[in-house]
């Protein structure tokens, strides 16, 4: 009887296994469950965690979170999302295909190339079923439905917008001796020695500057949209190295040292060490000037030609043991008062995913009444949008960067 009682269970704790692999396999639909099931549950939160305004939006994240789902979010703060991926893949080796220790990740690029391609992300189509999906501005922003070239397909939610942007003191720097594009930019160097430098590879600022540079010096741009061709790969970013070769020999500390990160060129432009830095977020100088890091004469400027666009997400590895807080949270940074939040340069300054006609009227008001700041271009003198190149040549450029330069460090 025993005996009869123990298969019986076992038959019983398989078929509830068999089911709970069914539910995690299949895309999210009955969203009053998927709620009862979060609340109590602890997501951690794996989210790049060099920026103070950042970290602050977050804990407001995790007190929402909290406050309406009963949902605890928990930011680890990471210094490379590579470190993230990584804890995935080792789980997955070690066959830890549930209960896994990364709940979500502010990810995209060759991050996302990478973990979608060795199966490490929840179901495709996830993204798409959330219920603010509907607003996302898929139409206008085509970089939501395809990561650095690589297709989403549902796999990661977006959540916020960046584009390159450069920033200068114009108490100290006249305005109608700015470079337009990356050759007017090394000209500027070479008359302001040591007044220019960007941060040292891997390090995402730096990395997309080499990206930027290389757009607008390959003899062909169409190659980038396409994976590294490794037969004509030296003769492609010849030109790209070409130029930091005779950058450096004109940068801060004549290249020989590097800004550790854009808070620390933000630092060098406020101290008046460098003229002209960058970031990947339109509205970092108004932030500053608010946060009494920057002085308030600082202004924006871009290339009239482009410069380097991107969506970043969120991304549900496929073993994520909170998986219905992680989808909860998902779809929380998708909501209008989210995105309202976050592109305010109060709170951080990011350009929203949505679109404005389809938000209801209030919404719509709310967004039109943000004051982007005193130094924040509209985004009709953004400028166009330069694609990311295919993820595979992030990797090549910084390996090839570090061969060529890191020993001078």
């Amino acid at each position: 009887m025993r005996f009869m009682k123990a298969i019986l269970a076992a038959g019983l704790i398989a078929g509830i296994s068999g089911l709970q692999a069914i539910a995690a396999d299949a895309v999210p639909k009955d969203w009053p469950a998927i709620e009862k099931a979060a609340s109590g549950q602890t997501v951690y939160f794996n989210a790049w965690g060099g920026s103070e305004n950042i970290n602050a939006y977050l804990e407001w994240v995790g007190g929402e979170m909290q406050a309406r789902y009963g949902v605890t979010v928990v930011q680890v703060k990471l210094d490379d999302t590579a470190s993230a991926v990584a804890k995935v893949i080792a789980e997955k080796a070690a066959g830890k295909n549930a209960g896994g220790s990364v709940d979500l990740i502010w990810i995209n690029g060759e991050n996302f190339v990478s973990m979608k391609q060795q199966g490490l992300l929840m179901t495709p189509g996830w993204a798409t079923s959330l219920p603010n999906w509907r607003y996302v501005d898929v139409e206008n922003q085509p970089t939501i439905l395809t990561d650095f070239t690589e297709p989403t397909e549902g796999l990661e939610s977006p959540w916020g917008g960046a584009k390159m942007v450069f920033f200068y003191d114009s108490a100290r720097t006249d305005a109608a001796s700015l470079p337009d594009n990356a050759v007017q930019l090394l000209d500027w160097a070479k008359a302001h020695p040591g007044r220019f430098s960007y941060p040292a590879p891997p390090d995402f600022v730096g990395s997309s500057f080499l990206k930027q540079v290389l757009s607008e010096v390959i003899d062909d741009p169409a190659r980038l949209a396409r994976p590294v061709d490794e037969q004509r790969f030296e003769r492609d970013v010849e030109p790209l190295f070409a130029y930091l070769d005779q950058l450096h020999a004109v940068a801060w500390r004549s290249g020989k040292a590097f800004p550790q990160n854009y808070p620390d060129m933000k630092q060098k432009l406020a101290d008046g060490e460098l003229d002209i830095i960058f970031a990947f977020n339109p509205a970092e100088a108004s932030a500053g000037i608010r946060a009494g890091e920057l002085p308030d004469t600082v202004r924006s400027f871009t290339f009239s030609g482009g410069t380097l666009g991107n969506t970043h997400f969120v991304a549900i590895p496929y073993n994520a043991n909170a998986r219905e807080g992680a989808l909860l949270t998902a779809n929380f940074l998708l909501s209008p008062e989210a995105q309202l939040r976050k592109q305010d340069p109060a709170h951080w300054g990011d350009p929203t995913v949505l679109a404005m006609s389809k938000l209801p009227q209030a919404d719509r008001a709310a967004f039109a009444a943000l004051d982007l700041g005193v130094a924040t271009l509209t985004p009709d003198k953004l400028g166009p949008v330069i694609a990311e190149p295919h993820a595979s040549w992030m990797e090549r450029i910084e390996a090839e960067w570090r061969r060529r330069y890191a020993s001078g460090n």
